[in-house]
């Protein structure tokens, strides 16, 4: 029988995921530990990788009879992921970690340790499945069948190293499917809420982490309106997000909203909502997973954030090896480090950063 190492993060979908797998596989599971509680503000019964959840993994683990190990990643994970989430913020971005996370440490990582223990395979809870194309010889990663939660997004950064070696039981089933199985077999996390915040800021407040935790300085300056004309000061640019509205302490007419940030003249500039609209943005360093590359224009949906509304879309190969996404119509608040995400139909074609 063939051995899958299991990513259990504490929560209802990786414990289901160890279940529904040991139909076919040895199963063990492994909980990351990915930072220290120092780390971080506060924890939250809401978040992934709290204190908690490695207990309830252990109980679950328990509840099967399967082995449970605990793995200490948090050096890789403060690396790869902290720093580079207050280092895109230093810039004036908007990072998305969970996709650094699943990039950088979780899915590498966990596929390393699984191949130095012998294992076939890992596996995680994650909303998508994966697929052989015979045609093109890849490896395909699809949207979850449950649209509600699909989470193919935020793992778009798959190789095809890690897709062949990837199990996701739970790319077919629905949310409801999941806690049906979980109450059936009396797992202690059948009823646990889903994780919602980024697992190192529990409390939601960026601000408070960057400058308390990761030593970012957050100077007051000006907030600009879209000539330049000064309307007030703010209480540090990285506190601010493109389309953000609430807080912006302006008064005006009509709702104004965080359009763009100067993090060298530490400014923010403001607008209404037709100065938040694109119809065109630039990605860095795009990952491919349905093809091999472009090297033609080629026709796509895009998502650019998570959960984000598609938009038809035209890609055009760039000669630095980045793409330029044209829109057939306009999208709001597209945010420079967020992750634009390429699909046809339900396949992921690829993704990467939004970079201007």
């Amino acid at each position: 029988m063939k051995k899958a190492f299991v990513g259990m993060s504490g929560g209802v979908d990786s414990s289901v995921a160890a279940l529904l797998l040991m139909e076919q596989y040895q199963v063990i599971g492994t909980t990351m530990k990915l930072f220290h509680s120092a780390d971080i503000c506060h924890e939250s019964a809401k978040t992934c990788c709290a204190i908690t959840d490695v207990e309830d993994a252990r109980r679950v683990c328990n509840r099967l009879g399967i082995d449970h190990h605990v793995l200490n990643y948090t050096e890789q994970f403060r690396r790869e992921v902290m720093d580079r989430f207050a280092a895109s913020y230093a810039k004036g971005e908007t990072p998305n970690p969970c996709i650094d996370c699943n990039q950088f440490v979780k899915f590498p990582e966990l596929l390393r340790r699984a191949e130095q223990l012998g294992f076939d395979y890992i596996a995680t809870g994650h909303y998508a499945r994966i697929r052989w194309d015979a045609a093109t010889g890849r490896y395909q990663l699809l949207r979850g069948k449950d649209r509600s939660k699909d989470q193919s997004y935020v793992l778009y950064a798959m190789t095809q190293g890690e897709l062949a070696k990837t199990l996701l039981p739970l790319g077919d089933k629905t949310k409801e499917d999941i806690r049906a199985i979980a109450l059936a077999h009396d797992l202690v996390t059948a009823d646990k809420p889903d994780s919602q915040d980024i697992c190192f800021v529990p409390d939601g407040d960026y601000g408070a982490f960057l400058t308390e935790k990761m030593g970012l300085v957050a100077p007051p300056g000006d907030i600009l309106d879209q000539s330049g004309k000064v309307l007030g000061r703010h209480t540090g640019a990285i506190r601010y997000t493109i389309g953000q509205r609430r807080g912006l302490g302006v008064a005006a007419p009509a709702p104004l909203y965080v359009t763009g940030k100067d993090m060298i003249r530490n400014t923010v500039t403001v607008g209404d909502q037709a100065a938040l609209l694109r119809d065109r943005f630039t990605v860095r360093a795009p990952n491919w997973i349905a093809i091999e590359a472009i090297a033609e224009p080629i026709q796509v949906t895009v998502m650019a954030r998570y959960r984000d509304r598609e938009t038809e879309a035209t890609l055009y190969p760039l000669e630095s090896g980045g793409v330029e996404v044209r829109m057939k119509e306009p999208k709001r608040a597209v945010s420079p480090g967020q992750a634009a995400v390429f699909y046809q139909g339900d396949i992921v074609v690829g993704g990467g950063v939004i970079d201007c």
